[in-house]
């Protein structure tokens, strides 16, 4: 069965590579003079809250006939793109000075929607070639004005778009608003407005495959990459420094034991045993809630996977900036994929540990990541569909989540259980387990369980921090991320600088001859998922400007299952580091 298996991982992984590594600009569409280039409106919602987004004809814009949504893919979906045609008609080459795209009289209900629209600083996002444009609905006038009540609401109604093409391609586009072509919404009022546009077209030299680095390169300024390679240095002193001092405190430490072991051996083999070695009876003696944990070390091996892959996309150049719902499907169909990884690894652990109930720890493996996601989800789904917000997924959407859970993820991962249960692989422990374990000795507060985990934590999220912020400013905000190559170095160290601290920890709580060291590694490599979750509260309150019950719950609701994903892969990291350098120690000595 587990030679089955490798193949049709490996099947899975290049079905993935070759739907995923579709751009959504792809098409490649060249036009002739006066065709008809497609042009969709997008989202509206309020600047500082990225997660609030609306129907563009949600607030009563006109329209200049019937309009027609676009299909949207799995990962549009669940970014909450919701494309439907525009009023506007920009054709190829044709230009257009003052055209009048439609007509409307709004009501006082109306007036007042758009005010409150204009007073939370709403945008607008639209679509043309799959090239995105931006700008603001309006404007609120403060000059002068101390009282809120005396400020003035502007709608912007007229539109310049400046198109940049390149033989029978589009290359570039930018939509600016005429600051004095505006609709008074102070009063409440009924207003005839004129919704108009302008259309420039210009030709430029910049070739149809190099169009969307002009999104990448607010990252990629000097400024920014100054302070990126700043943080990779500090990430990078901080690793040599740690690994410098725990290669030299341990192989010194390690050495003075191994020759005063061998020294007690031969000199009195009734002498009584102190440090790491006392206890190597119950070192290997297996943990309490063994299915918990093999459930675990199979969820966080998984979600290593799924980073790796996201990583290696990353870098080819998938997630080039607005390929809309590239991440997301990607995210989707890996987890799918590597389901069977989950499975193996958490039923082959099982089975080492000389569990029985191989069934009940893969509904556990399979729940332990899916469950609290799939209640989050549910929550802020039904938050979205009280908002009318374009993040509640359409109920065909969630059938189509659900049967891939059911008909690929379900399937890989009981594949994977019984090619772990079969695999028949021993747990090579060097040591013998006595009947009945030791008494712990009492320890100080400091070597209590949280301490250590607040000492296994801080480390490697100081390597990390300030990536942090440019990666919440992607996420929750409106830059664009596109240094992954800097942000994997990152990764990379991030898994080093965990496995050492945790090593470390767990030496010195062997050491003190506490043998309970399994929960406790895992607990501590994992515990920079809760200080990711601190840096949370401190971005939402310190350095972003978001609000609302809804964009709070998002933010938090997320935000908590991407901590407890990191808590899951980086406590399975620092687990099997403490493992293999248990395994070592006591493989280097003699043990009765």
């Amino acid at each position: 069965m587990e030679k089955k298996l490798v193949p049709c991982l490996v099947v899975s992984i290049l079905i993935l590579c070759s739907v995923t590594l579709v751009r959504s600009d792809a098409s490649d569409n060249r036009y002739k003079v006066g065709d008809d280039v497609p042009l969709y409106v997008n989202k509206v919602g309020p600047f500082h809250n990225p997660s609030e987004t609306y129907r563009y004809f949600d607030l009563p814009f006109c329209s200049s006939g019937p309009t027609k949504d676009k299909k949207e893919a799995l990962g549009e979906l669940l970014n909450g793109d919701r494309l439907v045609t525009a009023p506007y008609k920009l054709d190829f080459l044709n230009d257009k000075d003052s055209e009048i795209a439609c007509k409307k009289k709004l009501t006082k209900e109306q007036v007042a929607q758009f005010r409150e629209a204009v007073s939370k600083d709403y945008y607008f996002q639209m679509y043309y070639d799959d090239l995105p444009i931006w700008g603001f609905i309006g404007k609120v006038e403060k000059e002068g004005k101390n009282d809120p009540s005396e400020y003035k609401y502007y709608l912007l109604k007229h539109l310049h778009f400046t198109i940049f093409y390149n033989k029978d391609r589009v290359i570039e586009i930018t939509a600016l608003s005429d600051p004095k072509n505006v609709v008074d919404l102070t009063e409440d009022k009924e207003v005839n407005v004129e919704f108009m546009y302008s259309v420039k077209w210009k030709e430029t030299e910049i070739p149809y495959e190099k169009r969307m680095e002009k999104y990448s390169q607010s990252s990629s300024l000097p400024h920014h990459l100054e302070i990126h390679w700043f943080s990779i240095i500090n990430s990078c002193v901080t690793v040599l420094l740690l690994t410098g001092f725990l290669a030299t405190i341990l192989m010194r430490v390690l050495k003075n034991d191994f020759v005063k072991y061998a020294h007690d051996e031969e000199s009195a083999e009734d002498q009584e045993e102190t440090g790491w070695k006392y206890i190597h009876g119950d070192v290997f003696r297996y943990p309490k809630y063994k299915s918990v944990l093999a459930a675990a070390v199979g969820s966080g091996t998984q979600l290593f996977t799924l980073t790796f892959f996201i990583f290696l996309l990353a870098l080819v150049g998938v997630f080039y900036p607005y390929n809309r719902g590239a991440l997301f499907t990607a995210l989707v169909v890996i987890y799918a994929l590597t389901a069977g990884i989950a499975g193996y690894t958490a039923a082959s652990f099982f089975c080492q540990l000389e569990g029985t109930n191989w069934v009940r720890n893969l509904l556990l493996t399979g729940g332990l990541f899916c469950g609290p996601l799939l209640l989050t989800f549910s929550f802020l789904n039904t938050v979205a569909i009280t908002y009318s917000a374009t993040a509640a997924l359409p109920f065909g959407t969630i059938v189509v989540i659900f049967l891939i859970w059911a008909l690929v993820t379900t399937p890989l991962l009981v594949l994977g259980g019984i090619a772990g249960k079969n695999s028949k692989a021993e747990f090579q422990a060097p040591c013998r387990t006595t009947k009945y374990p030791r008494e712990i000795p009492l320890l100080p507060w400091y070597r209590k369980t949280l301490p250590q985990m607040a000492m296994a934590g801080f480390l490697p999220f100081s390597a990390i921090y300030i990536e942090l912020y440019y990666i919440f400013a992607s996420v929750w905000g409106h830059r664009i991320y596109t240094i992954y190559s800097i942000l994997f170095i990152v990764f990379i160290i991030l898994l080093i600088v965990t496995a050492f601290i945790t090593v470390a920890l767990t030496y010195f709580q062997l050491a003190a001859e506490d043998h309970e060291w399994w929960w406790r590694s895992f607990l501590c490599g994992g515990s920079t998922g809760l200080f990711i979750y601190g840096y949370c509260l401190y971005y939402y309150f310190a350095r972003s400007d978001m609000s609302g019950f809804m964009q709070t719950s998002f933010f938090f609701g997320y935000m908590a299952c991407v901590c407890y994903g990191f808590f899951l892969m980086l406590g399975s990291i620092g687990f099997r580091a403490s493992l293999f350098f248990v395994r070592h120690i006591y493989h280097s000595i003699k043990c009765e």
